[in-house]
């Protein structure tokens, strides 16, 4: 099951691989923050954590718990953001994250540009979806 976390729900995310100080944080200092949480058995296995910004959305994260991935979870909380959104997306990828540009690409977007060492000497691809 995918939901939308608000505030009055972080209670939710005690105890699950989220930290949930950063969470409360974000929703005080980012007006733009929304999470959406994937449960399975009654845990959080993952989330995505994105700015509705005006005109467009951006991914700032999507993180699947290590023991549950490779299960097409990242696929289907990805599949559930693009549905909700109608808006052009973008995001940033670390350029070696192989993984993570194949899914952003099975679901369209496009590498725009390139961020030079922007992850501690790694570079990062900006990535975006029409």
């Amino acid at each position: 099951m995918i939901e939308k976390l608000t505030v009055d729900r972080i209670d939710i995310i005690k105890n699950s691989f989220i930290d949930e100080q950063e969470v409360i944080r974000e929703y005080k200092v980012n007006p733009y923050a929304r999470y959406l949480i994937y449960i399975e058995n009654d845990e959080i296995v993952a989330y995505l954590y994105y700015s509705d910004i005006y005109e467009r959305t951006e991914i700032n994260m999507l993180e699947v718990r290590k023991d549950k991935r490779n299960k097409k979870i990242g696929s289907r909380i990805l599949e559930f953001y693009l549905k909700i959104t109608d808006k052009s997306s973008t995001l940033e990828v670390r350029s070696d994250n192989y993984f993570a540009i194949k899914l952003y690409k099975k679901f369209g977007y496009k590498e725009v540009a390139i961020r030079k060492n922007y992850y501690n000497g790694v570079d990062a691809i900006l990535m975006l979806k029409e």
